[in-house]
C-alpha cells in the first residue's frame, strides 16, 4: 500500500515539475509583467474571483498599470490606467471581438455560433441590433415598454379596496418581478388567445430564468450546464415558450424579434429549438443588467432625501409641461423621445447609481502578434491572448470621482444642472469616464433602451405610488461579487419598502 502511495507521489511531483518547467508561460522581452498563478489551468482566477477590484489594485501596486494574468488557461493583459482606455479601442485592426462573446453566448444558451462566418447563419446580429434598437424602432419599443410597465404597476383589473393599502415588498424582488414581466411582454408580445393564464405563465417564466440565471457565471467560466440539473431544465423550458409555433399566436410582438423570425435566411442550420434559444440570449441579454441597474436606481434615489425631492421636482415638471394628468380611470402616462431625454436629474441619478454597482468586463481577443502602443508605454501582445478593461477600478477612482463610494445624485450635474460631461484623472480630461455598458465594437446595443426603461420605471413609481423604506436609515446592501466582470452587480441581500397608490 505504501509502495503504490509513494508511485502516485512520485507521479504527481513529476508532472508538478514538468507543469513548471515547460506549462508555465515565460514572459518575454517587451511584454507586460507576468502573473501565473500557482494552480496549473486555473492560474490567479481563484484570487481575481473572490474580489476582481482588490485583486487588480493589488497588482497594479505590484507591476504599473499594465499587466498579465492567467485566468482559466488564457492571458489576460489588463489595461488599469483610464487615460489609456481610448488608446486600446485606436487598436481595433488587430482584435476580434466576437470570438469571445459568440462563444460565450454559443456555451451559455446552447446553440452553435451564431459568427456568419463559421456557416451556420447569414444573420449579421449586430445589423439586426442596429435596425431595431435605434431611430424608429427604438421609440415603438420604448412606447410599449411605457404600455405594458403600467399595466403590471397598475393592472386595470385590481380593486379599490387594494390600490389603498400599504404593501411591503423586498425592492430587489418587486424590480425583478415588474421589469421581467413588462420587458417579456415588450419583447414577445401578449397571448391574446390566453388572457387569463399569461400572467401566470411570464411568472412561471421568471422562475425559470432566476434558476438559470443564478448559475450564468459558472457558464461564462466554462463549467457545461449539464451539471446544474434544475437550471438545465429551466433554460430549455424557457427557450420552449420561444419557439416560432409560440411565438407566432403572440400579437405585438417587437421588432427585433419579428425580424429575427422571418428572416430569409436560406442558409441558416438552425432548427428551430436553436433558433428559439438565440431568442433567450436576447431575454437574457435585456434583463440580466438591467433588473439590478432598476433596482439601484430605485434605491439609492429613495434613499437619498435630496435625490427624492430632485426627482420628483423634475418628473412633476415634465408631466406638467406635457399635459400628462393621471387620474383614478387609469388613464396612462405617455412620452416621447425628446422628454425622455430630457432629464437631468434622473439621467445623474441613474449614472451615479450604475457607477456605483457595475463591474464589467471589457474584453478583445488578439487576432495576431502586434504591439499595444499606450500612455505608459508599447507592451508586445501575442495571438489570442485578451485585453481586458475593468472600468471599475475607474469609477471608483478617488482622483476621477472624489468620495466614491458615496453617492450624490448630481455629481453627473453641472452648475447649471445639465449633463456633466468633463471628468479628470492627474488633470487630463478623460475621453472615457463613465463605462457601465462596454466600450467601442463590444459596447451594448441596448443600452438605450435599458436607461430609457430604467428613466420609466422611476418615473411611474414617482407619480404612481407614495414610496417608503421600512429601515430609514438602512445601509446600503453590499454588492454580489459572482457576478463582476459580467455588468451591473446586484446587491446580496434585498432591502424592504412599503408602496401604496396615489389617491388621484
Amino acid at each position: 500500500m505504501m509502495t503504490i502511495s509513494l508511485i502516485w507521489g512520485i507521479a504527481v511531483v513529476v508532472c508538478c515539475c514538468i507543469w513548471v518547467i515547460f506549462g508555465r508561460r515565460r514572459r518575454k522581452a517587451g511584454e507586460p509583467p507576468l502573473e501565473n498563478g500557482l494552480i496549473p489551468y486555473l492560474g490567479c482566477a481563484l484570487k481575481f474571483g473572490s474580489n476582481p477590484l482588490e485583486f487588480l489594485r493589488a497588482n497594479q501596486r505590484k507591476h504599473g498599470h499594465v499587466f498579465t494574468c492567467k485566468l482559466m488557461g488564457k492571458y489576460v493583459h489588463f489595461i488599469t490606467n483610464s487615460l489609456s482606455y481610448h488608446k486600446v479601442l485606436c487598436h481595433g485592426k488587430y482584435f476580434d471581438w466576437k470570438k469571445f462573446h459568440y462563444t460565450t453566448s454559443a456555451k451559455a444558451f446552447g446553440h452553435r455560433s451564431i459568427d456568419p462566418s463559421d456557416g451556420n447563419t447569414t444573420e449579421n446580429i449586430n445589423n439586426t441590433f442596429t435596425k431595431t434598437l435605434q431611430g424608429d424602432a427604438l421609440l415603438l419599443l420604448s412606447e410599449a415598454m411605457m404600455q405594458n410597465l403600467q399595466f403590471v404597476l397598475r393592472p386595470p383589473d385590481l380593486p379599490k379596496s387594494k390600490s389603498a393599502v400599504w404593501v411591503t415588498e423586498g425592492m430587489y424582488a418587486f424590480c425583478y418581478r415588474v421589469m421581467f414581466e413588462a420587458g417579456y411582454l415588450t419583447l414577445f408580445g401578449r397571448d391574446t388567445s390566453k388572457p387569463d393564464t399569461q400572467r401566470a405563465l411570464i411568472l412561471n417564466n421568471l422562475d425559470n430564468f432566476k434558476q438559470f440565471d443564478q448559475v450564468f457565471p459558472a457558464l461564462v467560466a466554462g463549467l457545461p450546464i449539464h451539471l446544474f440539473k434544475t437550471a438545465h431544465k429551466a433554460r430549455e423550458q424557457l427557450a420552449e415558450g420561444l419557439k416560432h409555433e409560440n411565438l407566432s399566436v403572440r400579437d405585438q410582438v417587437s421588432e427585433l424579434i419579428r425580424l429575427r423570425m422571418f428572416l430569409n435566411d436560406t442558409l441558416s442550420t438552425f432548427d428551430d429549438t436553436e433558433k428559439a434559444k438565440t431568442h433567450l440570449a436576447i431575454l437574457w441579454a435585456s434583463q440580466a443588467n438591467t433588473i439590478p441597474a432598476t433596482f439601484w436606481s430605485l434605491f439609492q434615489m429613495i434613499r437619498s432625501p435630496e435625490a427624492l425631492r430632485a426627482a420628483c421636482e423634475e418628473v412633476n415638471g415634465l408631466l406638467q409641461s406635457a399635459g400628462q394628468k393621471l387620474s383614478s380611470e387609469g388613464n396612462g402616462i405617455y412620452l416621447d423621445q425628446i422628454q425622455l431625454n430630457d432629464l437631468p436629474v434622473l439621467d445623474s441619478i441613474i449614472k451615479e447609481a450604475l457607477r456605483l454597482s457595475s463591474a464589467s468586463l471589457n474584453i478583445r481577443t488578439a487576432k495576431e502578434d502586434f504591439t499595444l502602443h499606450l500612455e505608459d508605454g508599447s507592451y508586445n501582445i501575442r495571438k489570442d491572448d485578451i485585453i481586458a478593461l475593468y472600468p471599475q477600478l475607474m469609477h471608483l477612482d478617488p482622483d476621477i470621482y472624489p468620495d466614491p463610494l458615496t453617492f450624490k445624485y448630481d455629481r453627473y450635474l453641472d452648475e447649471n444642472k445639465k449633463a456633466k460631461t468633463s471628468f479628470y484623472s492627474n488633470g487630463n480630461k478623460l475621453k472615457y469616464f463613465y463605462m457601465p455598458f462596454g466600450s467601442g465594437a463590444t459596447i451594448c446595443p441596448g443600452r438605450l433602451f435599458a436607461v430609457q426603461e430604467i428613466k420609466q420605471f422611476l418615473i411611474l413609481m414617482l407619480s404612481h405610488f407614495e414610496l417608503k423604506l421600512v429601515e430609514s436609515h438602512v445601509k446600503c446592501p453590499p454588492l454580489d461579487q459572482s457576478r463582476a466582470g459580467l455588468g451591473i452587480l446586484p446587491p446580496l441581500n434585498d432591502i424592504e419598502f412599503k408602496y401604496k397608490l396615489k389617491h388621484l
